[in-house]
């Protein structure tokens, strides 16, 4: 079986994660510090808070940001769920926006299309690892006075023009999922450049509290902490940490190696009518978290087609980037949502290849055979 996708975890991190456990501090502590350190300098932020997950990190990108009942937050329905469901979470309403048909992507002119004076953010996904045009949204949601909360679940890796996707976004949450290039099992971050908002975060992270747990245990003399806001649980753990910083070292060559085989998928793919691959846009470098390719009515085969073909010949895809204002979860939505017509096309008819660094030249041949052979061709 061909897997669509393996985390590349090794001895080193065994080994991280062994120490982090000897030294018997587990929890948030010195290794989370040096990660969030380490993270934000690769992604060009000033400030990185380590917590458990993309999905809370984009709960207290909107919490710090004052979103909540009463207002609008515009997202695409073309992302993976929880980038809606953090919405909802504060309160607020997510608006539906559609996406541009090549990368995935909000746009300018997408976003424009829904915004109405309740907006009060817009929730943008660098879907997939492509970059969103950062330099046309960005100026864009501050000439409209919205806050850009950008979900980079996918972009570790990524740049656009000329710098790492999230250097200069006002705030931006990451994953770790082992679906992601580096993972650290589960867990996320939040990276920024405001230090006041920064301070914050990490106080929102941890009950609220005043003084951090690994500080109170730090200090020679008994600290009496205090609880400023009602907040979260929302810590990463020393161990989680230890992991991550192996992978950090990893990224530049995992991100070259997925490169080089996004471009031999399209060197193969190439010539292949109906069938159209991702590629970069313009302005930016998908760091290929995922390879996915559009199923056009001329290819001769239709999309769940193709994946049950796939699997028959013992490769494991997927079904494309899922439409949240489709599931049932956000039924209730329906009546208020603009029409969709790139999103749910781009759901419908497009799939995920295999790609992962134990991919190899004879695997890519042999997926390309079972889909030229499920064309016809």
């Amino acid at each position: 079986m061909i897997p669509v996708m393996v985390p590349m975890l090794g001895e080193e991190e065994a080994q991280a994660a062994a120490e982090a456990v000897r030294s018997g501090w587990v929890a948030q502590g010195p290794r989370v510090a040096r990660f969030e350190e380490a993270f934000a300098a690769a992604v060009g932020a000033g400030h990185g808070v380590a917590v458990s997950s993309c999905t809370t990190a984009l709960h207290l990108a909107l919490v710090v940001h004052a979103v909540g009942p009463g207002d609008e937050v515009i997202v695409p329905s073309l992302s993976f769920i929880a980038t809606a469901n953090a919405v909802r979470y504060v309160g607020a309403t997510p608006v539906f926006a559609d996406v541009d048909l090549a990368g995935g992507n909000l746009t300018v002119e997408t976003v424009d299309a829904v915004r109405s004076g309740a907006t009060r953010a817009v929730i943008a996904v660098h879907q997939g690892g492509v970059p969103f045009d950062t330099v046309a949204l960005r100026k864009a949601a501050e000439g409209w006075g919205l806050a850009l909360i950008e979900d980079a679940a996918c972009a570790a890796g990524s740049t656009a023009y000329g710098a790492p996707a999230g250097a200069g976004a006002a705030i931006a949450a990451w994953s770790f999922h082992p679906r992601k290039i580096i993972t650290t099992g589960e867990g996320g971050m939040v990276t920024l450049d405001d230090a006041e908002q920064a301070a914050r975060l990490r106080r929102l992270r941890e009950h609220g509290m005043n003084v951090s747990a690994a500080d109170r245990h730090a200090s020679s003399r008994p600290v009496q902490e205090s609880y400023l806001e009602t907040a979260y649980n929302y810590r990463m753990t020393d161990i989680q940490a230890a992991v991550g910083l192996v992978q950090l070292s990893r990224l530049p060559a995992l991100v070259a190696q997925r490169r080089a085989l996004a471009a031999r998928y399209q060197e193969l793919l190439a010539g292949l009518p109906g069938l159209t691959a991702v590629t970069d846009p313009p302005y930016g470098q998908s760091n290929h978290q995922s390879f996915w390719v559009r199923v056009d009515p001329e290819f001769g085969a239709g999309r769940d087609a193709l994946l049950d073909a796939l699997a028959d010949a013992g490769i494991s895809a997927r079904h494309g980037i899922m439409a949240a204002h489709l599931e049932p979860a956000y039924a209730d939505l329906a009546a208020r949502t603009a029409p969709l017509p790139v999103t749910e096309r781009l759901t419908r008819d497009s799939l995920i290849l295999p790609l992962h660094h134990r991919l190899t030249g004879a695997d890519q041949e042999r997926i390309v055979t079972v889909l030229r052979a499920a064309a016809g061709r």
